[in-house]
Parts: structure tokens; C-alpha cells; sequence
């Protein structure tokens, strides 16, 4: 066991779960104000359910060795996942630094879709949905590309920290849910507008500053790979920054603070599965390039099909997190990482082929047990809530609370 290993993967373990209330004022700012508290009672009530699942049930789901579609039961409520070393997965830190760590990002991935639905699902219905989600698809699909015996994992599919398990995952999962939820009541006659910059900055702030922990600590030990992929992490972040607001200076005369978020937020996402893969270089163009694929996804594609992801939540993680996935399958040097393998670039074209069935296979799946799980819960609870309550907003009619109070 490695002291110096076991503090930056506790660190790392903190920073990631403080993503989640990053997410909360970054989609919390976007959504009107009368639906402000439910997307941070939503982001943070996730955090309770989901660190329950995970303990309980989920950690043996996702890592215990299996050759089914889940992993073995033998781990549940952390029966034998004590403080030794757990060689399979990270031999210089206790098993149960590993699990927590892993915890955290089966906490943010459910709480990312809630961009699709944000201001007008029943709270009943999202926890439903949420732990059902969790337990159906992000737990198998965690044990497919990550977990010893998972079928995409010896396929040789590539993913660092979570750009296959993490956003495509969950952006899919996002547009399925919008498209079946539908549109917001009134959207039409209504300029939606971010009702708090100041919360997205610090949304965006948080985000950018827990990322080094989601991706550089998914080197699991503090070592060069943990350097690289630290550094890979703000390089690609802040080339997709620039880029999205040199996209909007050209199109529509101006750059936005709003635009610089999305394309931060935009890169992060597309380096997570190629932090432990690739170098500057590499980091800068997939940077520069995300925000192209994302600002065409949510200001063409998005009005062309007339779908309503309220937060951009599939434009920025499922567009973000594919091109991220491709760019891998691309750029990947076992110079980087001697555990990994080349991509397309240095010789190997197969592993851009295995890059793409695994992201066919995420989208597949991910699509069509999300849209099960939804109409389940809908037949027996009802999804979505009443026009008035929507008019109302969800802060009052779920919660009876006021994010604002007005003094006379």
C-alpha cells in the first residue's frame, strides 16, 4: 500500500463528488427561477440515494468479477471490499479508496440527465427513475467497459474516466427522456433565458476544478499518468473555451460568458476518455474541435428536430463524449500510456473500430433500457407533472420553497 497513492485518490474522491454540486449551480442558473431549488434539491438528493445504492449494491454490480451482465453479488454492502490492496483494480490503495472513488461517479452520471427534464418532472418519479437507471444501465454498462471480465474491456475499448460510461451514457439517456417527456409547456411563446449567469460561472468553476480529480485521478495512484492526464484535462478545457467563444464572435458578433462555460464544460467532456491516452497536442484539437460538434448540435440540430434537452444536456455530454471516444480511437500512443494502445494515427486502425462498437453499443442499450425504465414508471407513478404545477414551477408545487424572497 501506497500512503502518497491512497491521499490523492481520497483527494480525487472529494473533488469528484463536488462536481455534483457544481453541476446543481451550473443547470441551476440555466433553468427560470422558479424552478431553481428543484434542480439543486434534485443534484443533491442524488448524492444521498446513489451513495446508498453504491454501498449497497451497485460497487458489487459494477466491479465484482463476472463474466455475466453485471458483476457477481459477492461484493454487496461491501461484504470483502475491506482497506488491503485489491490487485485487479488498483494495488497500492484499500479496496474501499477505490470503491468510494468509483462512487463518485456513479453519483454525477444519473444527475447529469436531469439537463433533459429540468422544470417539469414529478420529485417521485425522478427518484424512481433515477435509482431504477442507475441499477439497469449505469451498472452494467460500468462493469462491461471498466469491471475485470467486462466484454468491451477485453474488447480493448478505451476509456479512461468516463467518456463511454460517464457522458455518452448519460447524454443518450437525456435525449430519450426529453423526447418522450416533451416539450416545456409554452416554449414557444417564451425567450428562455439563464436566470443566473453567476451560478453557471460558478457551476462552470466547480466543474472545471473537480474535473482534475474525475480524470486525473482515474490514474489511481499519483504518478506520471496522473500528471499527464491533470494536464491534458485543463489544456483540452480551455482550447474548447476559446473555441466556442470564437464561434460565436464569428456568427453572431459577440462572444458570451455562457458560451465560454458550455465550451469548457465541452472539453472536459471530450478529453475524459483520452486523459490517460494522448498528449498536448492531441488535447488541443479535440478541444478546439468539441465545440464545433456541440455549438452545431444544440443551435442547428437541436431546433431542427424540435426536441426539448431544457440544458443541453445530450448536445454537450452525448456529442462531447463520442467525439471524445472517436478522438481516443485517433490519438491514443502507448507513449502515453504503455497500458493502453495506439490509435488510428499511430498505426492501429482497429482500436478506432473498437472505440465506435463500444460507443454503438452504449447508445443501443442506453436507449432503449432508459426507455423502458421510463414508460415503467410512468405507467405506475406518472412522469411528469400537471400544467399547473408546471406554470407554477417545481420549487413550490414539489418542495414549498422560494429560492428568492422579495422585501417590500
Amino acid at each position: 500500500m501506497n500512503s502518497g497513492d491512497t491521499a490523492w485518490i481520497l483527494i480525487s474522491s472529494a473533488l469528484v463528488l463536488l462536481m455534483t454540486p457544481g453541476l446543481a449551480f451550473f443547470y441551476g442558473g440555466m433553468v427560470r427561477r422558479k424552478n431553481v431549488l428543484s434542480v439543486l434539491m434534485q443534484c443533491f438528493i442524488i448524492m444521498c440515494v446513489l451513495s446508498l445504492q453504491w454501498v449497497l449494491i451497485g460497487y458489487s454490480l459494477s466491479f465484482a468479477p463476472s463474466k455475466g451482465f453485471w458483476g457477481g453479488l459477492q461484493w454487496m454492502g461491501l461484504n470483502g471490499v475491506g482497506l488491503e490492496p485489491y490487485a485487479d483494480y488498483a494495488g497500492t490503495i484499500p479496496h474501499q479508496a477505490f470503491m468510494i472513488f468509483q462512487g463518485m461517479f456513479a453519483i454525477i452520471t444519473p444527475a447529469l440527465i436531469i439537463g433533459a427534464f429540468a422544470e417539469r418532472m414529478k420529485f417521485s418519479a425522478f427518484l424512481i427513475f433515477t435509482l431504477l437507471w442507475a441499477t439497469f444501465v449505469y451498472d452494467p454498462l460500468c462493469n462491461w467497459i471498466w469491471g475485470m471480465g467486462g466484454w468491451l474491456r477485453n474488447l480493448g475499448a478505451l476509456d479512461f474516466a468516463g467518456g463511454t460510461v460517464v457522458h455518452i451514457n448519460a447524454g443518450i439517456a437525456a435525449l430519450v427522456t426529453a423526447i418522450v417527456l416533451g416539450r416545456r409547456n409554452n416554449l414557444e411563446k417564451n425567450v428562455l433565458t439563464p436566470h443566473n449567469m453567476p451560478f453557471v460561472v460558478l457551476g462552470t468553476a466547480l466543474l472545471w476544478f473537480g474535473w482534475f480529480g474525475f480524470n486525473a485521478g482515474s490514474a489511481l495512484a499519483a504518478n506520471g499518468l496522473a500528471v499527464n492526464a491533470f494536464v491534458v484535462t485543463n489544456t483540452a478545457a480551455a482550447a474548447a473555451g476559446l473555441s466556442w467563444a470564437l464561434i460565436e464572435w464569428m456568427r453572431n458578433g459577440k462572444p458570451t460568458i455562457f458560451g465560454v462555460c458550455s465550451g469548457a464544460v465541452a472539453g472536459l467532456v471530450a478529453i475524459t476518455p483520452a486523459a490517460g491516452f494522448v498528449g498536448v497536442i492531441p488535447a488541443i484539437i479535440i478541444g478546439l474541435l468539441v465545440s464545433v460538434f456541440c455549438f452545431i448540435a444544440v443551435t442547428v440540430i437541436k431546433p431542427l428536430f424540435g426536441y426539448d434537452d431544457s440544458l443541453d444536456a445530450f448536445g454537450v455530454h452525448c456529442v462531447g463524449g463520442i467525439w471524445g471516444a472517436l478522438a481516443t480511437g485517433l490519438f491514443a500512443s502507448k507513449l502515453v500510456n504503455s497500458a493502453g494502445n495506439n490509435g488510428l494515427f499511430f498505426g492501429n486502425p482497429k482500436q478506432f473500430l473498437i472505440q465506435l462498437v463500444a460507443i454503438l453499443v452504449t447508445v443501443i442499450y442506453t436507449g432503449v433500457v432508459t426507455f423502458i425504465i421510463y414508460k415503467l414508471v410512468d405507467r405506475f407513478v406518472g412522469m411528469r407533472v400537471d400544467e399547473k404545477t408546471e406554470a407554477m414551477g417545481l420549487d413550490l408545487t414539489q418542495h414549498h420553497e422560494r429560492a428568492y424572497t422579495v422585501l417590500e
